[in-house]
């Protein structure tokens, strides 16, 4: 089991991934994909569980501080 800032997966007996967000299911791997994700994974698991799930920043952070209803 691998955990990282809110992320964390667990391998399964079998073989599929179950990768959760704060507790709760984002998404489960199975067969080639569960295998790629392992090979992946052990570098640097908090981005890499990220875009596994599609839970990763979408380019939209600066325009959404430049709002005036989220200037202070």
């Amino acid at each position: 089991m691998g955990q990282a800032s809110g992320f964390a997966y667990q391998v399964r007996g079998d073989g599929s991934v179950l990768i959760t967000h704060h507790g709760r299911t984002a998404t489960v791997l199975r067969g080639g994909r569960a295998a790629e994700f392992l090979a992946e994974v052990d570098a640097d698991p908090q981005p890499v569980m990220a875009r596994w799930t599609g839970n990763y920043r979408r380019g939209n952070e600066r325009t959404a501080r430049q709002h005036p209803r989220n200037r202070g």
